[in-house]
């Protein structure tokens, strides 16, 4: 079988969920044998670790969504590497490699990934110029159908995460760092300290958890246009002994290992990285009923879903779960189940490769 070349194209010069998907699924995809490409513009955060990893990296301005001179170079870029996949990711890149590799002489398939909830601001990104648009779960795939993009034209791969990743050498040190013992319920999250991750709803609930689990702690782990506020909202409350703002964290797996159960009430949510990564370290779930969530945290089964928004019920459901350690660990087993059966990169990435090869093998009948 020839050598596949798949080309991923983003316009985004930051990090998050949506570039770390994309560099995980070029690792997945490489140990498969295909070579893959990147064109970023100058300063992308995905550039720079993809050039890291050894992948080669095509930079070139994107301007704007009529950058004649950024289609013409990644159309020579399409002939250049003979390439068989586009793979588009933000609004920019989805025109502009879009209209390249319609225009390129070699034709090659045109994927599109929809990685957020937010309402799509052009049509045309996904029902026109791809020939496939790949959603990261079926929350998201519905909406794009509701939008007009055919049925048979959206497949929902969910987003994998890598094990080996959140390995420990050893004991988590989190506690020591609070100076909690042992059996301190433990409570935290992991994300960027926004509105729409919900913290301040987790604050709101911590006096009402207090008053039925005296001992209980959170922690944050995460940095963001919030902090202040939050700071705020803990001091009015009076509970900064037992609130605490780690900033942001590089030792995920660390913080992780020392939580008893991860809470992130969201707001909005395509899929929830974020809770897969806390799933996978054995932890059961408290999260909201929006978006993709349901399709991550099963209600009753992994963890407890609550109304978005809704600041009773979330206290409701933590104190429930810090006073069953049994209903817990059983939650905590099938959080790991759950990941193993449909969240691990390599289950993405061999899912990934069977749609590139499907529509290539319809495309040449």
């Amino acid at each position: 079988m020839a050598e596949l070349v798949v080309l991923h194209t983003e316009s985004s010069k930051g990090w998050g969920g949506q570039e770390h998907r994309t560099l995980k699924e070029a690792r997945g995809l490489a140990r498969h044998g295909v070579r893959v490409l990147f064109a970023c513009q100058p300063g992308s955060r995905l550039a720079e670790r993809a050039s890291a990893e050894g992948f080669a990296v095509s930079l070139m301005r994107m301007r704007s969504s009529v950058d004649v001179g950024a289609v013409a170079a990644l159309v020579k870029l399409i002939q250049r590497e003979r390439v068989d996949v586009v793979n588009t990711h933000s609004g920019r890149d989805s025109l502009l490699a879009g209209l390249a590799g319609r225009l390129a002489w070699r034709q090659p398939l045109v994927v599109r990934t929809r990685h957020l909830a937010l309402p799509i601001t052009s049509r045309f990104t996904y029902s026109v110029l791809p020939h496939h648009v790949v959603a990261v779960s079926e929350y998201v795939r519905e909406y794009l159908i509701s939008e007009g993009v055919a049925a048979d034209q959206v497949s929902t791969i969910y987003t994998g995460i890598e094990p080996d990743a959140l390995a420990l050498d050893g004991p988590s040190s989190l506690r020591g760092e609070l100076g909690l013992g042992p059996d301190a319920p433990l409570v935290g999250t992991v994300a960027i300290l926004r509105q729409k991750k919900g913290h301040h709803l987790i604050v709101d609930a911590v006096p009402e958890i207090l008053r039925a689990v005296p001992d209980a702690h959170f922690v944050f782990a995460g940095d963001g246009p919030q902090t202040d506020n939050l700071k705020a909202q803990i001091a009015r409350l009076g509970v900064a002994g037992r609130v605490h703002l780690l900033g942001l964290r590089r030792d995920v797996a660390n913080v992780l290992a020392g939580l008893d159960l991860f809470v992130l009430p969201t707001r909005e949510e395509a899929l929830g990285t974020a809770y897969i990564e806390a799933m996978a370290m054995g932890l059961p779930i408290v999260g909201t009923q929006v978006g993709g969530v349901p399709e991550v945290v099963g209600d009753g089964d992994n963890g407890l879903l609550v109304p978005v928004d809704d600041s009773p019920a979330l206290a409701e459901a933590i104190i429930c779960l810090l006073n069953d350690p049994a209903m817990r660990a059983a939650m905590a087993a099938r959080s790991r189940d759950r990941v193993a059966s449909h969240f691990l990169t390599d289950t993405m990435c061999e899912h990934m490769l069977l749609l590139y090869r499907r529509l290539l093998a319809g495309r040449s009948r």
